[in-house]
């Protein structure tokens, strides 16, 4: 719930302002009746016509005075707004919910009321509030959908007040605005093993470290059942009680999914790109690695490394991996493409130690790129890789190979032969048809370079 504030219809201070303010307030037909009053009292002056001044005077006073009594009523409105939810990925509806309260003793008149919108939300929702009694609330709600990730800003609320004749309306602003993110599309994964690798990830490894785990020093106090082979003396005669060495947590299987943003890795832009499907396939592997228990993390070529925290950047135990997910999928939401001319950076920030299982989706490579590539393979216990080809996803045909470069084929190979699970991505093909293909590659029940957009 975001609460927009108070809003009174006499904010503006000083006569000057003020007159100003009602002037230009007056609608075309408050503007008519003033220019016809004007023009009837010239003409009853020339002519000598008193009834007809009259009725100038009558024209010109009216707009006059219903812009001074609207711009003087003390209207004292409160407004709030809600998202649900504030987090939608992208394709789905979100809901606005907008609350107005008349927290005055006086009713208000008819309220127009407007949220300010960015276009990719859809239309800019206005609505007519009736007549509002002292204490009085009114509610409303409009749905906003997004097919592009990103933060978008709702608000401020506008209200718009004007008088019974339609002769003048008045605009009055909300401070306060909300922020709806827009996250990838995440698309559900099988829970394939992806078998095979001996180091950092596995059921095989969890249930290993769940039987045998290390004695930590630090001793507790003893609980009924206990192993008496665990009873530490030395604690037991120091506090006078009997004392247990405790065992150690098993440790979580780890998965880094990297990211290749660089501007050069990608051609194309719209939902439909190749760096779109990039971005919801990192955020489809996120979410399920954390659904299967994995400690995970989630880095770029610019070495950005996210959540940041804990040990050597993973996501702890299972409400902190509930929030790291957040800020993932917050950061999802915004990454755009970097400067960056290679993956170096990223590889400096997992040389620090073994990373488990690395999955990364990669845009077009060069041979130094797929070498670098190659060594990050070494500091992990299973890669595997998804390599977008912008040609491909642009339907264009390859263009001839200068001197450094190679099709994104050869890239395959190269990926391949220094132990990387490389699957290419056809434009529009599913994750996670490509996610079985890697886990049966990885098994060994599809032949080596063979199937490699099945």
């Amino acid at each position: 719930m975001s609460t927009a504030g108070a809003v009174h219809a006499d904010d503006d201070r000083g006569d000057r302002s003020g007159l100003r303010t009602a002037l230009a307030g007056l609608t075309t037909r408050g503007r008519s009746f003033l220019a016809a009053g004007i023009a009837a009292a010239i003409c009853a002056y020339v002519l000598g016509q008193s009834d007809l001044l009259r009725v100038g005077l009558l024209l010109a006073v009216l707009p006059l005075v219903c812009a001074a009594v609207l711009y003087r009523t003390r209207y004292r409105v409160a407004g709030s707004r809600r998202l649900s939810p504030g987090r939608v990925p992208a394709g789905s509806e979100a809901r606005v919910h907008l609350r107005m309260d008349n927290v005055s003793r006086m009713p208000t008149g008819l309220l127009m009321l407007q949220d300010r919108v960015p276009y990719v939300l859809g239309p800019r929702p206005r609505f007519v509030l009736d007549r509002m009694e002292a204490g009085g609330r009114r509610e409303v709600s409009y749905r906003v959908r997004s097919d592009l990730r990103g933060r978008y800003p709702l608000g401020p609320l506008q209200l718009r007040l004007s008088d019974p004749f339609g002769m003048c309306e008045l605009n009055r602003s909300f401070s306060s605005y909300d922020t709806l993110t827009v996250t990838p599309r995440v698309e559900a994964l099988p829970p394939v093993r992806l078998s095979g690798e001996s180091k950092g990830y596995g059921d095989g490894l969890q249930r290993s470290l769940a039987l045998a785990g290390e004695d930590d020093v630090i001793p507790r106090g003893y609980r009924y059942g206990d192993d008496l082979r665990r009873v530490h003396w030395r604690s037991t005669a120091r506090y006078g009680e009997l004392m247990v060495r405790r065992e150690e947590q098993p440790q979580r299987a780890r998965c880094t999914v990297l990211l290749d943003t660089r501007a050069i890795a990608y051609e194309g832009a719209g939902p439909d790109s190749a760096f779109e499907w990039a971005v919801s396939g990192a955020a489809s592997v996120l979410v399920h690695m954390l659904e299967r228990g994995f400690s995970v993390r989630l880095l770029t070529d610019t070495g950005d490394s996210m959540p940041g925290e804990g040990a050597e950047g993973f996501s702890g135990v299972h409400q902190e991996s509930a929030d790291a997910a957040g800020l993932m999928m917050d950061m999802l939401a915004v990454v755009d493409h970097s400067d960056e001319e290679g993956l170096s950076r990223a590889y400096d920030v997992m040389r620090s130690g073994s990373e488990g299982l690395l999955v990364a989706f990669l845009g077009d490579l060069d041979d130094e790129q797929a070498a670098v590539l190659a060594r990050m393979r070494q500091r992990s216990g299973g890669a595997v890789a998804f390599l977008l080809d912008s040609d491909d996803w642009l339907g264009e045909p390859s263009d001839v190979p200068g001197p450094g470069e190679r099709p994104a084929e050869e890239h395959l190979r190269m990926l391949r032969e220094s132990g990387w699970t490389a699957v290419a991505v056809e434009r529009g093909a599913s994750l996670e048809r490509l996610w079985r293909q890697a886990d049966r590659e990885r098994s060994g029940l599809v032949a080596a370079g063979g199937g490699e957009g099945s």
